[in-house]
């Protein structure tokens, strides 16, 4: 979606020009800035250190939007997957806005709110025996692993905070 234009003075003649989006650095500066499609600055007009605290990851699976995912190392390199109660070690890192085909990167967020997600009761959230999902029940099998992963405000917003694991008995 192209930013708002606006109106400026070129040398005596009023001129159209397009607000950016985002940017590339200083040869971006003095220009104006418009919102993205969410309705907010882009990271990359934000100061460093401030903005979402994410990475770019190789998914070793297909990852669907709202996903909450695992940062794992395969041969020296970090990859993603989903988060999987059911399975030690498959705990939850962080989360994804996008989905992502396996081999592609991923955005991976590790704190934030996860609005890509659906049908969460609000209240206390924890990993799922369903890889990817959060649910308001913790998993109660042996071998599984209880996380809480934050608290559901709305059906459709996960205030993402990772905890320490626990592996039943």
């Amino acid at each position: 979606m192209a930013g708002d234009k606006y109106i400026y003075n070129n040398a005596g003649t009023l001129t159209e020009k397009a607000a950016i989006q985002t940017s590339a650095g200083a040869g971006d500066a003095g220009k104006i800035p418009a919102l993205d499609t969410s309705g907010r600055l882009d990271n990359s007009m934000l100061p460093v250190g401030l903005g979402a605290d994410t990475a770019s990851i190789q998914a070793s699976e297909a990852l669907s939007a709202g996903d909450l995912v695992n940062v794992h190392n395969v041969t020296g390199a970090a990859r993603v997957r989903k988060a999987d109660a059911t399975t030690s070690g498959k705990e939850a890192h962080g989360f994804v806005l996008a989905g992502a085909a396996s081999g592609a990167n991923a955005t991976v967020y590790f704190e934030g709110t996860d609005t890509a997600v659906t049908g969460l009761t609000p209240g206390v959230a924890f990993l799922s025996t369903t890889p990817g999902q959060a649910t308001a029940t913790a998993p109660s099998g042996t071998g599984n692993v209880v996380q809480r992963v934050g608290f559901v405000t709305a059906a459709t917003a996960l205030n993402f905070q990772s905890n320490a694991p626990v592996v039943l008995a």
